[in-house]
Parts: C-alpha cells; sequence; structure tokens
C-alpha cells in the first residue's frame, strides 16, 4: 500500500481522472439500471419480455457502434474525447428522463449503455495504459476501482431518489450531476496534469525518432491484432467473465431457487463480493507491474472456474459466499491483467482502437448471455447442467490462452521497439 500511497501523492491527477470516468460510467451498467426496472416497466406499462427485449437491442446497438466510436480517442485530444463523452451521458440520462413510452426507451438504453457502459471507462482504462509504463497495472487498478465504489454507493443512492422523487427525475439528477460535477472536474484535472501528458509525448516521441508535435498515422490497430493467431486462441478467455457473470447476475433469482438460498443471504454475499473486487483490483495491480500482464493471464480465470464447479455441484448455505469470494477475486483480478496485456503486446499509439474493438465484443457477449442461458432455463435445464457447461468452457479456454501470449510473449507495437519496461 506504500507504493500506492506514493503512486497516487506524485500522479494524482491523472489516477483521479481515471477513477472519475470509471465511476460516472457505472450509471450506464447493468447492476444500476437493474433498479430501475420494476418501476419503468409499471409507468410505462411493459411486460417483462418487452422492456427486456428493449434493453437488449439497446445494448445490441451499443455492441455495433462502439468500435467505431472509441477509436476516435486515438485521432482527438483526450480533453475533447472526455468532454465528448460525458456530454453523451447527459444526453442518455436526459432522453430516459423524458421517456414516455416503449420506443423512447431503445434510443435511451443505446445512448446510456454506449457512453455510460462503455466510452467513460474506456477513457478511463485508455488514458492508464497510455501515460503509465512501469506503474501501468497500479494506474489500471486505480481506475477499476470506480466500479466496486459505484457497486457500494450508487445501488443505496438509486434506491433512495427514485422512492423519493420517481425513477425519470432520478435520471434528471444523473444528467445534472455530468453538468454540474462530472465535466468541471475533468477539466480540473486534465489542466492539472498537462505537465505529465506532455512529458509522456515527449518520451513517445524519442522512441519513435520524431520532433513532439510531429507523430506520424499511426501504422497499426485492428488489422494488426487480427491478423495475430495469438489473439483468436485467448478471445474465449477474455469473453468469459462478461459472459458468465453478465448471466449469474441477471438468473440470480433461478441460482437462489435451484440452490435453496434465500435473496437476503445473497445480498450479504454481495458486499463480501464488493469488498474481494476492491482488494483485488489493488493487488493485481501491483502483480502485473511485477510480473507483466502476459505472465498472468491464464490465472485470471481459475476463480471462476471454482465457482462455477461450486455452483454446478455442490449444494450447501455458504456456497453462495465462497461463489461470491472467487467471483470477486476474478472480476478484480481481471481488467488490471488484460487493460494492460494491450499496452505490453501491441503498444499504446493504437490502444483505442484496439480496446474498443474488445469492448465492442464484451458488450456484445454481455447482451447475449441473459437471453441464451434464459433460453435454456424456460426450457428445464437445472442449474447443474447450464453452470457445469459453462465451467467446462473455461476449462478449454484456459488451455487456448496459456497457448497464446504467454507461450509467445513478443510485442508488435510501434513503441515496443525499445522494449517494455
Amino acid at each position: 500500500m506504500i507504493g500506492y500511497l506514493t503512486f497516487l501523492r506524485t500522479q494524482w491527477p491523472l489516477l483521479v481522472f481515471g477513477f472519475v470516468t470509471v465511476f460516472w460510467g457505472n450509471f450506464g451498467q447493468s447492476f444500476f439500471v437493474g433498479w430501475f426496472s420494476a418501476d419503468i416497466q409499471e409507468s410505462l406499462g411493459l411486460s417483462a419480455s418487452a422492456y427486456g427485449s428493449a434493453y437488449s437491442l439497446g445494448t445490441l446497438a451499443a455492441a455495433a457502434t462502439v468500435a467505431w466510436a472509441g477509436a476516435i480517442i486515438d485521432r482527438v485530444s483526450l480533453r475533447t474525447y472526455a468532454l465528448s463523452v460525458s456530454a453523451g451521458l447527459c444526453v442518455a440520462a436526459l432522453l430516459l428522463s423524458q421517456t414516455s413510452a416503449l420506443w423512447m426507451l431503445v434510443p435511451g438504453f443505446f445512448l446510456l449503455r454506449l457512453f455510460g457502459q462503455s466510452l467513460l471507462p474506456h477513457t478511463g482504462m485508455t488514458t492508464m495504459a497510455r501515460y503509465f509504463d512501469d506503474n501501468r497495472g497500479k494506474a489500471i487498478s486505480v481506475a477499476m476501482s470506480g466500479v466496486p465504489v459505484g457497486e457500494v454507493v450508487l445501488p443505496l443512492l438509486a434506491v433512495m431518489l427514485i422512492a423519493s422523487i420517481g425513477w425519470q427525475a432520478t435520471f434528471l439528477v444523473v444528467a445534472l450531476s455530468v453538468v454540474l460535477i462530472l465535466m468541471p472536474v475533468l477539466l480540473w484535472l486534465l489542466r492539472k496534469a498537462a505537465p505529465q501528458q506532455a512529458l509522456h509525448a515527449e518520451i513517445e516521441a524519442q522512441r519513435l525518432g520524431e520532433s513532439p508535435g510531429r507523430a506520424k498515422a499511426v501504422p497499426m490497430g485492428r488489422s494488426v491484432l487480427l491478423k495475430d493467431y495469438r489473439y483468436w486462441l485467448a478471445l474465449p478467455a477474455l469473453m468469459a467473465s462478461p459472459f458468465i457473470m453478465t448471466a449469474i447476475f441477471i438468473h440470480q433469482n433461478f441460482i437462489v431457487m435451484s440452490k435453496d438460498w434465500t435473496l437476503s443471504w445473497l445480498a450479504t454475499c454481495f458486499v463480501v463480493y464488493g469488498g474481494m473486487h476492491w482488494l483485488c483490483s489493488l493487488v493485481s495491480g501491483v502483480l502485473v507491474d511485477r510480473f507483466k500482464a502476459v505472465r498472468l493471464l491464464p490465472f485470471i480465470l481459475l476463480p471462476m472456474l471454482c465457482a462455477l464447479l461450486l455452483i454446478a455441484f455442490v449444494p450447501g448455505q455458504w456456497v453462495a459466499l465462497a461463489m461470491m469470494i472467487l467471483l470477486g477475486i476474478g472480476a478484480g483480478s481481471t481488467p488490471p491483467v488484460t487493460g494492460a496485456l494491450w499496452a505490453e503486446i501491441y503498444g499504446t499509439r493504437a490502444l483505442g482502437t484496439i480496446r474498443s474493438m474488445n469492448m465492442a465484443i464484451v458488450v456484445l457477449f454481455s447482451a447475449i448471455s441473459p437471453v441464451l442461458v434464459g433460453y435454456f432455463i424456460d426450457r428445464g435445464t437445472g442449474v447443474a447442467g447450464i453452470f457445469g457447461a459453462c465451467a467446462l468452457y473455461v476449462a478449454v479456454a484456459l488451455v487456448l490462452v496459456c497457448l497464446s501470449y504467454p507461450l509467445n510473449r513478443s510485442p508488435i507495437g510501434v513503441d515496443s521497439a525499445a522494449g517494455m519496461h
């Protein structure tokens, strides 16, 4: 922790920038939007299937857009991009605050999922990976702390506001928070971080043999990633967490009933999950800086594999606690490892392009997961069958990922010629 405190004291403007963007991105995450579901359905007279379809359609549209929108961060200033994405979240919240019919939900959810779930965290994570080298893992961990903090704070805030002023006015409060808090804070932090950004630009120019301000066009991006066989071997592992975690959280009632737990007990275990999520995120950041993400990549699947085997085959109330501890370890350790991996292997010049393409796949898998798992639940497949199959998938993905980047750690990025520090 001493290393973190020293790092925070010296680099706090960009680190706080990363944390704030990730935290405000929580307004587009399923765990926050889920608290509005019942009130929206009742207010608009929607069935669960109609509401779910609108949410899935908006999420799929966001998945189709995010690869293009996320790549823009490589071509414009960080200030312009951050403010534009923040404005997009504001528009999304304003649209939802005025929603009075089903057809208005789809564009509202589309904008909320695009700018909230995807592009605001993308802004913070790309900035951390791009502007830090030796401390990249810790920087990503600090930024990703915005997720567990949001998981603890925002549900309570949402419940209180919805109960007191209604769901539409609550979205209006979200929009106002963007204009009155988020955007001014981001501008202030970026002004404070300007010397650090200028130093990074100078170092990058020296690496590439250029003068500052005369950077060449980015010569690599998605094409290099897609031609790399290691990426395709690693992809099943990279997609395991968003697919399976979404399935577990969305269909938690099915798991509770199948395992003879209670919702109150599972809710208690969620507190432990949040704590483990945060703690393991910080620990993983230190490990990434010490051992490099490429070496740690296979290990991020082990907690999820153990959790799935417990869900599928082991009875008892204690399983809920063990499951949430393991899922918290996996959720906390995955972002620092995967976030640093792309910079280690492909460099930082096209980092936004590469991250946004992967983000599009993540959003797509998170949209497909509830529908696919729900299909098997509706046809009578039990918890052992569903999550046993998921465990088998993770086991296969674990073998494949060991054959990918860990087996061949050669960097490809244009800024990797000088070596990875």
